[in-house]
This record gives C-alpha cells, sequence and structure tokens, in this order.
C-alpha cells in the first residue's frame, strides 16, 4: 500500500511495509549468513601447545596451525586456571565468551597482566584460534588440547622491590651479641644423640612470600636475633620451646660469612618479618643463593651488620622480627643451653607453613602473592 501526498506542486511517496515483509527479511538474512558459514572450511584445532619462558607472573606460548589456517585466523582465544586437586579444568564450550580475546600475532605470544598469576603456581592453559566475521561474530576452532605449566619464583628484580619494602620499615638499629633458637628438650635430645651433637639444615617450609626462592629448595637452621627494647637481651617469651641454644654472634657473622635479603611479609597482624640468609662463603648455601637472592653488604644494610673492629660491633633492625637461615650444621658445644622463663605458647608469632596476608600494603609487591 502507498499514499501519495501534493504539497506546493511536490509530491511526496511513502511506502508502508507489512510486518510479513520484515519477517521475511530478516530470515533471508540469516539464512544467508548460515550458508555463506556453512560453506567456510572449519578451523582446526591447534596443535602441539608449547608455553616456554615462564616466569613468577608471565609465559609465552605456541602452537602449530595449518599454512591455510594461518592464513585466515584473525583472533586467539586462550582460557587458563588454576590446576587444583590434581584434576584438569573443563573449559568453556565453544559459544561462550573466553577468560582473553587477543588479535592474531606471530607465535610465540607473551601473556603478561591479563591475569594475576601467582608465583610457583601450577596452571592449564587451552587455546582455540577464530576469524572475525563482518557482523562481529566469530568463526572458531575447537579448543586445543589442556597443557599444565608451574610458573616461577621471584625474579631478582622484584625481590629487590620486596627488599625496598622491607627496608623502609627496618626502623633503627639495636645492638645484640648472640644468636639463639628455642625448641623443646626433645628437639635437643635428638639432636645430640641422632645428629651427633648438631643441628642439622632442614627444608625451608612455604611460609611467608610464595615467590621467595628459598621455599621449599634451601636447607638451614633457623635463628633468631631480636632483643628487647628495655634490656637489650633476647626476649624470655617464645613460641617455640622453653629451651634456648645460644652462641657467640661472631661465630656466624664475621668476614667469611655472606648474607642475603630472602623475603618481607606479615600474617594478618601487625608483626612484619624479614627472612635472611647466612651462608659460609663459597659454600653449597652461598651457591644457591647467589644470584637468586639479593647480596647485602655486612657493615651497611637495614637488617644485620657487623662492623669489624677491636671488639666488633653487632646490630639487628628494631622494627621487624628477623629470621635467620643459616645454611650449616651447628654443633651445640659452640654454644650454651639455657631454660627460657616465659611463656612458650605464643602461637601468633609463630610461622610455620604461615600465609602471607595478600592486602598487606606494606609487604606486598605488584605480583601475584
Amino acid at each position: 500500500m502507498f499514499v501519495t501526498l501534493k504539497k506546493l506542486n511536490t509530491e511526496y511517496t511513502f511506502g508502508v511495509v507489512s510486518p510479513f515483509s520484515v519477517d521475511f527479511h530478516n530470515y533471508k538474512k540469516k539464512e544467508r549468513k548460515e550458508r555463506v558459514m556453512a560453506e567456510m572450511e572449519v578451523l582446526s584445532a591447534p596443535l602441539n601447545i608449547q608455553i616456554i619462558e615462564v616466569t613468577c607472573d608471565s609465559f609465552r606460548v605456541t602452537w602449530e596451525m595449518t599454512p591455510q589456517d594461518k592464513a585466515r585466523v584473525t583472533h586467539y582465544f586462550i582460557d587458563l586456571s588454576r590446576k587444583e586437586g590434581g584434576e584438569q579444568k573443563h573449559f568453556k564450550h565453544r559459544d561462550v565468551p573466553t577468560k582473553l580475546v587477543a588479535k592474531a600475532v606471530p607465535l610465540p605470544m607473551t601473556v603478561r597482566g591479563h591475569w594475576f598469576l601467582s608465583p610457583r603456581t601450577e596452571y592449564c592453559v587451552s587455546v582455540q584460534t577464530a576469524i572475525r566475521q563482518p557482523d562481529g561474530d566469530y568463526q572458531v576452532s575447537d579448543w586445543s588440547q589442556v597443557v599444565e605449566f608451574c610458573t616461577g619464583d621471584y625474579s631478582m628484580d622484584l625481590l629487590q622491590q620486596l627488599l625496598d619494602k622491607a627496608q623502609g620499615a627496618a626502623g633503627r638499629m639495636l645492638p645484640f651479641f648472640v644468636f639463639y633458637r628455642d625448641q623443646h628438650h626433645e628437639y635437643f635430645h635428638y639432636a645430640r644423640t641422632e645428629w651427633k651433637g648438631a643441628m642439622l639444615p632442614s627444608l625451608k617450609d612455604n611460609s611467608g612470600s610464595h615467590g621467595s626462592p628459598i621455599n621449599g629448595k634451601l636447607c638451614g637452621v633457623f635463628l633468631s636475633c631480636n632483643t628487647e627494647f628495655d634490656t637489650g637481651l633476647p626476649p624470655n617469651d617464645s613460641p617455640y620451646g622453653p629451651l634456648r641454644f645460644q652462641l657467640s654472634a661472631g661465630h656466624l657473622l664475621n668476614p667469611d660469612t655472606r648474607l642475603y635479603f630472602a623475603d618481607f611479609y606479615c600474617m594478618y597482624t601487625a608483626y612484619h618479618y624479614v627472612v635472611l640468609v647466612l651462608a659460609p662463603a663459597g659454600s653449597e648455601g652461598d651457591r644457591f643463593c647467589s644470584g637468586r637472592l639479593p647480596l647485602l653488604d655486612l657493615a651497611a644494610n637495614h637488617f644485620l651488620t657487623y662492623v669489624p673492629g677491636e671488639e666488633p660491633k653487632f646490630c639487628h633492625a628494631s622494627d621487624v622480627i628477623l629470621e635467620i637461615l643459616y645454611t650449616e650444621p651447628l654443633a651445640l658445644d659452640l654454644g650454651t643451653m639455657a631454660q627460657i622463663s616465659g611463656h612458650h605458647q605464643l602461637t601468633s608469632l609463630s610461622t610455620a607453613n604461615a600465609k602471607k596476608d595478600p592486602s598487606c600494603k606494606v609487604c606486598n609487591i605488584s605480583v601475584g602473592r
């Protein structure tokens, strides 16, 4: 049906389109699109997925495509998830948006910043290729096989960031004279009878920052050196046990020792911990730390210092709790034993496998926790 209007010798003709004609037009458009999609050759699923150059917060991914697919592909879809409980991720159906859509670039492709990847964490990844259509839809391949990988430790650059934060929290330096280790009677009895009178290094647990390179990899004997403000002596209270072994600071902190920074963390409390590694120069522990951890100047650092002289001076940071990991066995006859008169159930200060507070602005850096 048409309507014609006349005004000032000018004719205007309007076409009135019925609802049936609109539906028919949309139907034909959809039919043409489906026919075009059916005629297009299906993309093959990516093959031989490889994850390379993995860091604590990034990785590069590459795979194989047919020459024909390589010429047609416009986008990559990448799906990634943590591997939990030993089960693989079940990826989304092809018609559900993926976690990352990236324009096709030469492979391998670097993936960084799209997810908050955590250090030393197992992940599953799968990829899909796609061709973007003029209407914005995608023709997609099937998902590739699922590939597993594990992110790495903190790099030296990231440890330097953590060190900078720790230095800002360290506070003024206080003198100290002894290193000490608090434990239960059973521990020292076992050291005498089974370890031939020495405390043997044990594997560092996973407490603190998840990305610290020493976690689960470096063995040592944990020692303390913190003192009380009013007395200048080690505290009587300890969460670790009622019996204290202590030895002169000069036995371990001297020109033949290397001092490394390993971690800075807290456990949802006001206390902050700094983990330092003491290793005799040239020892296995020294070789492990070299190139992995920042080396500190014994005479000039913010945490633990040794100044040589006729009467050497030893100082420790006042506003953080220092945890010293000495990488060699320690003979009990190098020091003395004493009973502690205070309480020994201060579990809030115990750090065994403690998890770092990921929300703390003082001790976290801009990378996965």
